[in-house]
């Protein structure tokens, strides 16, 4: 199997169809800049189609008919036809978005574990749910329907596993979908919607349309969509929220934040030092939930800031392709302008820049050296907004109440670490922290949990039962007791 590169057609109706415009998304590798795929840009008529596949699929094929259990052996088959698909979604994934190849080789196997965790999920479908009327006059069956045609909207930084957690819970319930990625990254979703089609999910059930964000916007509010789901950042999630609202569509979000590392003074830094990265600046520092605050406190403040100087100026930062590499170009040319503005910021604002600080001019690329700001306070742009590149904070506190203060002190909830050799106190120390997830001496997510920010980080949960229960409508049913 072969990467994509330019194509002229979208997913509709279980066939590759070619589109009716004429207009073109180029697609530009970060780490050289140059531009080596296209896709076409979907016309309202291509949008049109996709949705009235989706909408024939759903109100009259024999998808949502099967039993869960049925569906669930599909959505096994497609985890291992996406397994297939390894090293190519790998491969385009890095020319997409210059994610390293250490952090796409992984995207298949994370996408495959996702559709057969939510296989396992079948029983909570088909358990008969039968409630007595508290009166005693009857009962009520619950039933969990289908709740009709979805539109999957992805962002760029992860590409693929951010559409398997939602198509695998929709495709799970029943639903009809219609994925739109971004514009940066349209072309290693293709393998996944390949593989839904090669495992035997009927036509018109999976859809894939490219496009700009005008296509996506024409998604959110087309008449035929039931549902959205989105990740992305908060100001588009918030437009897409205020669509839904007038629409009274439901809609799940999973946006932005700006969560903190909050250090205990007991804190093996050892550890500390060996989870920093993946927990504090994954994929270049382009991942919703990791902790870019770091909260140090005052007793220690000195030490800590040596040891994140020291173990983020020894990761190499190079060619994507190279698997030692651990920091890659940011995706776009914008990110990178955006990026570079925040570190300016940041040293006006009397911020002391430990490691990194410039963009690299040895090689061409977005690439942006990985940077450490020191005696950042809380008004500080670069502690308030998200930046979503590679750079981190590190503040200081005095006691654990002003600790939380500073990590409860923003807009977003979405994640968040304490790091202590407690664990008693640690986790009295996160169940204070206003956010959706929080982990004690790491972070990662469990398929198995809900996982949803709270505030400015969205709406609605992924993952979990609570992550498929986001697919379902439910009925009831009243009925006299049986005799």
């Amino acid at each position: 199997m072969m990467p994509w590169a330019h194509v002229d057609d979208h997913f509709v109706d279980g066939a590759w169809v070619p589109s009716t415009g004429s207009e073109r998304i180029e697609i530009v590798d970060p780490a050289t800049e140059e531009t080596w795929g296209s896709v076409p840009a979907a016309t309202p008529d291509d949008l049109d189609a996709a949705v009235a596949a989706a909408r024939r699929a759903f109100d009259t094929g024999p998808w949502p008919g099967l039993r869960p259990s049925e569906r669930a052996e599909v959505l096994r088959r497609i985890a291992d036809e996406i397994e297939k698909r390894a090293e190519p979604i790998a491969i385009t994934n890095t020319r997409e978005n210059g994610s390293p190849i250490s952090e796409t080789g992984e995207a298949a196997a994370n996408a495959a574990s996702i559709f057969r965790y939510v296989a396992s999920l079948a029983p909570e479908l088909e358990r008969e749910d039968i409630r007595p009327f508290p009166s005693g006059v009857g009962e009520t069956l619950v039933r969990r329907d289908a709740i009709g045609v979805c539109a999957l909207i992805a962002p760029w930084n992860f590409p693929i596993n951010l559409v398997a957690i939602k198509l695998a819970p929709a495709l799970l319930a029943g639903c009809a979908t219609i994925i739109k990625p971004a514009e940066a990254t349209p072309l290693s979703i293709r393998f996944v919607v390949e593989a839904t089609a090669d495992a035997g999910v009927p036509p018109g059930i999976v859809n894939l349309v490219t496009g700009t964000g005008l296509t996506g916007d024409a998604l959110v509010r087309h008449p035929g969509v039931d549902k959205v789901a989105f990740t992305g950042s908060t100001g588009v999630g918030r437009r897409i929220a205020a669509a839904c609202g007038e629409l009274l569509r439901p809609v799940t979000l999973e946006l932005g934040g700006k969560s903190a590392a909050i250090v205990l003074d007991d804190a093996d830094l050892d550890h500390f030092s060996r989870v920093l990265i993946r927990s504090c600046m994954r994929n270049t520092g382009q991942t919703c939930y990791i902790s870019t605050r770091i909260l140090a406190p005052d007793t220690r403040y000195d030490e800590i800031v040596d040891r994140v100087t020291r173990t983020i100026a020894a990761a190499p930062q190079g060619d994507p392709f190279d698997p030692d590499t651990i920091f890659g170009p940011v995706a776009t040319r914008r990110q990178f302008e955006i990026v570079s503005e925040f570190i300016d910021s940041a040293r006006a604002e009397g911020a002391r820049v430990t490691t990194g600080g410039h963009a690299r001019t040895d090689r061409p690329g977005f690439f942006i050296e990985p940077t450490v700001l020191a005696d950042v306070t809380p008004r500080m742009r670069v502690a308030r907004e998200e930046i979503f590149g590679p750079v981190v904070t590190v503040q200081r506190y005095v006691d654990i109440d002003e600790a939380i203060g500073i990590a409860n002190a923003t807009g977003f909830g979405l994640g968040g670490i304490v790091f202590s050799s407690n664990p008693c106190k640690a986790q009295a120390v996160a169940e204070r922290i206003d956010s959706g997830s929080v982990g004690i001496n790491f972070f990662a997510s469990n398929h198995a949990a809900p996982f949803g920010g709270r505030h400015d980080s969205g709406l609605g949960v992924e993952y979990g039962v609570e992550g498929l229960e986001q697919y379902i409508a439910y009925k009831s049913i009243h009925r006299r007791a049986s005799a």
